[in-house]
């Protein structure tokens, strides 16, 4: 096999050494495991495209199992909305659709060979009590009471905890180790815990559920996972993971630990996200400004843009934070790529050309995409009457302020010269209309024979063809760089900005959006990019602002690489 040609880092350097000695016999075989408690957020995608990329680079395969052992938390809802979110990125587990759930049945039985063994024993402290006894990071732990249970007993006492004699939380299944163990996680942990309530697949089935720890190696085990991928989170877990399967004597797949993704102005607390949608701080688990995959999709960004985001940031064994204009760079660098261009204004003010025939209407051809030539041109109609942006005119302009305003000639894009000779205001003194004159001359935007230059181009919509929309224009969700950086006594929601969300109604857009699908993807000229949002309707079309066009990273990638921001 032919070493990869790409960026190298520690995981892959582990998988080709492995692949040399023929570890797992030559094998590559990852997983991606989710809990379906929530939905999934951009901090999975890097864990997504690390396990699936990795298996299809060296020939290998990726499962996909969700890790479904707290029935109280978890739905189907979630189990739907990751795999959905999954396929979306691009990536496919085949057949291989497993559950932790799955294997409850065997996990049982595990449990009983570690207590036949003397490694495992029924625990009568209550949650409170186990946390007392364990100890500190600078104290030893103390044994439960119950630690020398005979083996009988706890065989007698498990089965009934199976069999639901006992009420939730009072008893608890453990393993014995080390209750002197500087590594807290091997201080006795629980492995099973009584819960009377529902599992979205086995019902009511069980009322017994593995802890975490206990359930996540040994389902690697059943699928035959080589190398067992974990956020570094889970590098103190490691030597729990060891102890289980070793104890067992059952397959050893590898635990590798990476660092988790982290974003500035951005939560990924599935906790917090959920208190967010909870207490209606954001329209659900989707809502554009939310970090989820689900609410970035129905923002816009792509999958593509997400993958080499994903690829551009690297794998390392240290936490740090990466800034969001990063990612949103690579997204507006594929949308570039992508996008169509349109003429859309979202503020409008209506512009009155006095000398242009009434009645009369022109074709402007238009270019789809200058960054992609075969997506060719389109007709847009130009007409007497216009819509241009409201911030394009300045009755009294301040200096550099080039834009239309009384005496000043500017380009319409795909149009003629225009210039403002006068003003209609309302009562309150408002401009409401502006009127000018064009120049014949200069159809589809061409310098004059004279060849006087004017000093900007402005978009604009002809008002009989114009499309009616909603936009909504989507800010950071936090005012924090750190949302969880608050005073004391106050919680992350105080970092929530007011300002994250404006609703524009009455947007103007060129005919060629009549009947945009869902999820279509645009360059609203001059404005940013621009998606077709789900709440749409054949009447009534909303987009959504995924970003504005300004990339402050390309200028500074433009600058290091020698060249003029």
């Amino acid at each position: 096999m032919n070493p990869p040609t790409g960026p190298s880092h520690f995981i892959r350097d582990i998988i080709l050494e492995d692949l040399k000695t023929n570890k797992f016999g030559g094998r590559v075989h990852t997983r991606f495991p989710p809990e379906p408690n929530g939905y999934l957020h951009i901090g999975h995608a890097k864990s997504i495209c690390l396990n699936f990329g990795l298996a299809a680079e060296f020939g290998g395969k990726t499962n996909l199992r969700f890790d479904d052992t707290n029935p109280e938390k978890e739905e189907t809802e979630y189990v739907d909305s990751i795999m959905e979110t999954v396929k979306w990125l691009g990536f496919d587990w085949e057949d291989r659709l497993f559950y932790a759930s799955d294997y409850f049945g065997q996990l049982y039985e595990w449990a009983l060979q570690l207590i036949r063994s003397g490694q495992a024993y029924v625990c009568d402290l209550t949650a409170d009590e186990v946390r007392k006894y364990r100890g500190t990071l600078t104290e030893p732990g103390k044994e439960s009471p119950y630690r020398n249970r005979s083996v009988e007993e706890n065989l007698d006492l498990f089965q009934r905890m199976k069999a639901g004699e006992f009420p939730d939380g009072f008893r608890t299944l453990r393993a014995k180790i080390d209750m002197a163990s500087p590594n807290l996680n091997m201080r006795d942990p629980v492995m099973y815990r009584i819960l009377h309530a529902d599992h979205h697949r086995t019902g009511d089935t069980w009322c017994i559920y593995p802890m975490y720890d206990f359930a996540h190696g040994e389902s690697d085990s059943i699928e035959r996972i080589t190398h067992s991928i974990c956020t570094l989170e889970f590098e103190d877990h490691r030597p729990l993971y060891d102890w289980y399967v070793e104890q067992l004597g059952i397959y050893h797949p590898q635990q590798i630990e990476f660092d988790r993704l982290n974003l500035t102005y951005t939560l990924l607390s599935k906790r917090k996200l959920l208190t967010l949608v909870q207490d209606g701080h954001v329209r659900g688990w989707d809502d554009p400004r939310m970090p989820t995959l689900a609410g970035i999709k129905r923002r816009g960004y792509t999958p593509e843009a997400i993958r080499n985001f994903c690829g551009a940031i690297g794998v390392s064994k240290t936490n740090g934070i990466i800034e969001l204009g990063l990612l949103e760079h690579y997204v507006r660098e594929d949308l570039n790529k992508r996008a169509a261009r349109v003429m859309a204004v979202i503020r409008p003010l209506r512009l009155v050309i006095d000398n242009y025939p009434e009645g009369q209407v022109e074709e402007m051809e238009a270019v789809n995409n200058p960054e992609d030539s075969s997506m060719g041109t389109r007709k847009v109609p130009f007409s007497r009457v216009l819509y241009i942006e409201q911030e394009d005119f300045r009755e009294d302009p301040p200096k550099q302020y080039y834009r239309l305003s009384p005496g000043r000639e500017v380009r319409l894009r795909y149009g003629y010269f225009v210039t403002c000779t006068g003003v209609v205001k309302n009562e309150k003194g408002e401009v409401v209309e502006i009127h000018c004159t064009y120049d014949p001359a200069t159809k589809g935007g061409n310098a004059p024979p004279d060849g006087r230059k004017v000093k900007s181009t402005i978009h604009w919509v002809s008002a009989p063809h114009a499309v009616d929309a909603e936009v909504r224009l989507y800010d950071n969700l936090f005012t924090r760089e750190n949302p969880s950086d608050t005073k004391e006594g106050e919680d992350f929601t105080a970092n929530l900005n007011p300002n994250s969300l404006e609703i524009l109604r009455g947007a103007k857009l060129e005919p060629s959006l009549t009947g945009a699908p869902v999820e279509s993807r645009y360059q609203f000229e001059r404005l940013g990019y621009f998606c077709v949002d789900p709440d749409s309707t054949p009447g009534n079309l909303v987009f959504n602002r995924t970003l504005a066009l300004r990339d402050t990273w390309a200028k500074i990638e433009k600058k290091e690489k020698g060249g003029k921001a």
